[in-house]
């Protein structure tokens, strides 16, 4: 498979819910994720941060993405010491991933767009760890690119 690569272990410091795409219930979770990472300043508080692209991770999957499962909005950290108590650590074990760029508008759901075509393809899909990285270039939302590896088994 092209397109394919090992990454190693990194932590992730951030904060988190529990959600679920039945009934559209993430299409209303995520947004208020991110709406809440930006009102709480979250990214300034986060401790031991390696850079400001942010990682939206999807895991904790209870067996796909029918189900239930936990998604954490943060940063890639150096260590998962000193977390404050409202914030949410993890450590992303060393996985190989199938890439994915979306790019485009934003607000055009480019990052939605790219998911279902990941969801109706026949991936050997790990259900670990899966994660968009928004960097430099999804600041521009009306020509944005973004990063999404996908764990496969």
């Amino acid at each position: 498979m092209k397109n394919t690569s090992i990454i190693p272990s990194f932590n992730i410091v951030g904060i988190a819910i529990r959600t679920s795409n039945q009934n559209n219930q993430a299409a209303k979770d995520i947004p208020d994720l991110w709406a809440r990472f930006f009102e709480n300043d979250i990214l300034n508080r986060i401790p031991n941060k390696i850079s400001d692209a942010l990682y939206c991770v999807y895991m904790e999957y209870e067996k796909d993405h029918t189900l239930p499962y936990t998604t954490l909005l943060g940063c890639k950290v150096a260590s998962l010491n000193d977390i404050p108590d409202d914030l949410d650590g993890i450590r992303i074990e060393e996985h190989r991933y199938q890439h994915f760029e979306a790019k485009g508008d934003l607000k055009d759901g480019i990052v939605y767009e790219t998911w279902q075509h990941i969801w109706k393809s026949d991936l050997p899909r790990a259900f670990t760890a899966d994660f968009e990285i928004y960097e430099n270039q999804a600041q521009d939302i009306h020509q944005a690119k973004v990063d999404i590896f996908i764990a496969l088994q």
